[in-house]
């Protein structure tokens, strides 16, 4: 599950933990908002764990329904690193890939899903966004 990044020249204005449905809401300076659920970010974390080093070392990420973000940590001027309650903390979350993440969240959850059914597994409850 590789995903292509283009830059998108935004930068956030602000950044909220919704700790009870497990949504991190971000506003971007172009006026987009946008409210990512913690499964989805964990799913599409840009960590080598998930992503591999190269194409086709991709692993599909399982069993995240229930991850929460702990923790939230700046990571220089351009990303931040989200800290899962699965203990997963190594993926860097550049803006851009936030704004991709939430511009193209349909399509993107769809991909997923179909992933997972190509994989004959199921996802153990519904996302909630």
């Amino acid at each position: 599950m590789r995903l292509t990044v283009i830059p998108c020249n935004t930068w956030p204005t602000e950044i909220k933990l919704h700790q009870v449905s497990n949504v991190l809401e971000i506003s971007f300076a172009d006026g987009s908002v946008f409210k990512l659920p913690s499964e989805y970010l964990r799913v599409y974390t840009p960590s080598a764990e998930a992503v591999g080093h190269g194409p086709g070392q991709e692993i599909l990420q399982v069993d995240k329904e229930a991850v929460g973000i702990k923790e939230i940590k700046p990571t220089g001027n351009y990303a931040i690193t989200l800290v899962f309650s699965d203990g997963h903390n190594s993926g860097i979350y550049t803006w851009d890939l936030l704004y991709k993440l939430g511009a193209e969240y349909q399509q993107l959850w769809a991909n997923y899903l179909d992933e997972l059914k190509a994989a004959g597994l199921k996802r153990k409850e519904p996302l909630k966004n």
